[in-house]
C-alpha cells in the first residue's frame, strides 16, 4: 500500500467537496436487525428487508426517499430468482392478516421470469409502515408460493432515514411526527468534470516494454507494491493515454476466483522511474490503490469498477472514478455489504454526481 503523502491530501479534500455540502450530506448506511438503510451524498435514502441468508429466492421490501420538504417516499416489493409467469397475481399478508385488507391482489409483470416489482401506493405504504411498529413479518402469496418479510428492525432504519433527512419531529416524517413543518433542502447535484481523450492506443510493443519496465522498478524499489503477475498473463493491453505526455499503466496484483486487483500507475512517457500511484478516494479517508474488475475508457476519461463479496455477486461494491487531468475523483458509488441474493441494481447508492467529460 501507498503511504499517505500530499497527493493523498488532495484527493480527501476533492472526496469532501464531492460528497458535502453539509456534514449531514456525507454518505453512510446502516443495519438495523433485518434491514439496511443508507443516504447517499444529497440525502437520499433507501431502507430494504434483508432476505434470510439461505434463502434461494428472495422478495423484498424496499422503501426510498428523496430529500427535502417534497421528497415523496416509494415503496416497492421486489420478487428475484423464482421462475415467474409473464403476468400474475399476488397477496400480502402481516403477522398472518391481509394486507392492506381481505382480498386485495397486486398485479404483476416479468419479462426475464426471473425479476418482478409491485409498487405501493402512498396509502399502502404508510398502512405498511403503522404495521411495521408491532408486526415481525409481512408475507408475500404467489399462488402456493410464499416469501417470508422480516420486519424486525424497520421502524429503526425508517427512524435513522428520518434523522438523516432532517425530519424528526415534523409533519413528513415516516417515525417520529410532530408539529414542525422545516426539512432541510437536498444537497445539490455535484458536477464532476472527466478529462477524456481521443488520443491512439498505445502501441502494444511500446506497452508490453513499459509494463516490464515498471513492474521491474517495482521489484527493486517497492517489492510490495504489487505481486508478481500470474505466469500466463500478460500486462501489454493495460496501457492507456491520458492526455499530453501522460498514461495510465495497470499491472494485474492479484487474481482470485472472481476478482481481479489491478493496480495503477501515472507515468509521463516511459520514465517509470518517476512514476506516481494512482490513488482512488474512499469514503472511510482512506484512498485505495488498487480496483477490483475494472475497466479503463479513456474516451469518457473514466475507470469503473466491481468488487464482488462473493462469487454470484449479490454483495461487494461497484463505483465509477473520473479523471480530472491530474487525480482521480469518486463519481459514483453503490454498495452491498451483506450477502443476502440481491443484485447490483438494487444496492444502496452511496455517490451520485453530474458526470461529463471534457477533451
Amino acid at each position: 500500500m501507498t503511504s499517505v503523502n500530499r497527493s493523498t491530501i488532495a484527493l480527501a479534500g476533492l472526496l469532501l467537496a464531492l460528497c458535502d455540502t453539509t456534514a449531514q450530506a456525507a454518505p453512510s448506511s446502516k443495519i438495523f436487525r433485518d434491514w439496511l438503510v443508507g443516504c447517499d451524498n444529497l440525502k437520499a435514502c433507501t431502507a430494504m428487508s434483508l432476505p434470510e441468508e439461505t434463502a434461494e429466492h428472495v422478495s423484498f421490501l424496499k422503501l426510498t426517499r428523496p430529500a427535502g420538504p417534497q421528497g415523496a417516499l416509494t415503496a416497492v416489493n421486489r420478487i428475484r430468482g423464482e421462475k415467474l409467469k409473464p403476468a400474475f397475481e399476488l397477496m400480502m399478508a402481516i403477522d398472518g392478516a391481509a394486507f392492506p385488507s381481505p382480498g386485495k391482489r397486486w398485479a404483476a409483470t416479468s419479462v426475464d421470469g426471473e425479476n418482478a416489482e409491485v409498487a405501493l401506493s402512498a396509502g399502502e405504504a404508510e398502512a405498511l409502515i403503522a404495521a411495521a411498529r408491532k408486526a415481525s413479518k409481512a408475507t408475500v402469496m404467489i399462488g402456493d408460493r410464499t416469501f417470508d418479510i422480516s420486519l424486525s428492525g424497520a421502524v429503526a432504519a425508517l427512524l435513522w432515514m428520518d434523522e438523516q433527512q432532517g425530519r424528526l419531529n415534523t409533519t413528513s416524517a415516516l417515525i417520529r411526527k410532530g408539529p414542525g413543518t422545516h426539512v432541510p433542502p437536498a444537497p445539490p447535484l455535484p458536477l464532476v468534470t472527466a478529462r477524456g481523450t481521443a488520443a491512439p492506443a498505445i502501441p502494444t510493443k511500446t506497452a508490453e516494454a513499459l509494463t516490464a519496465a515498471l513492474r521491474e522498478h517495482l521489484k527493486r524499489t517497492e517489492p510490495d507494491a504489487c505481486a508478481d503477475k500470474p505466469d500466463d498473463f500478460k500486462d501489454t493491453k493495460n496501457v492507456w493515454p491520458l492526455g499530453g505526455t501522460l498514461r495510465l499503466v495497470g499491472l494485474l496484483c492479484y487474481a482470485g476466483a472472481y476478482n481481479f486487483g489491478t493496480g495503477y500507475w501515472i507515468v509521463s512517457g516511459s520514465d517509470v522511474a518517476k512514476a506516481r500511484r494512482a490513488m482512488f478516494p474512499r469514503l472511510d479517508g482512506k484512498p485505495e490503490d488498487t480496483l477490483v474488475n475494472a475497466d479503463v475508457s479513456t474516451e469518457t476519461g473514466t475507470i469503473s469498477y466491481f468488487s464482488k463479496g462473493r462469487g454470484v455477486g449479490d454483495c461487494g461494491s461497484a463505483g465509477t472514478y473520473a479523471w480530472t487531468g491530474s487525480a482521480f475523483v469518486l463519481a459514483s458509488l453503490t454498495e452491498m455489504s451483506i450477502c443476502r441474493g440481491i443484485t447490483l441494481d438494487d444496492w444502496l447508492t452511496l455517490v451520485r454526481s453530474d458526470l461529463k467529460t471534457a477533451n
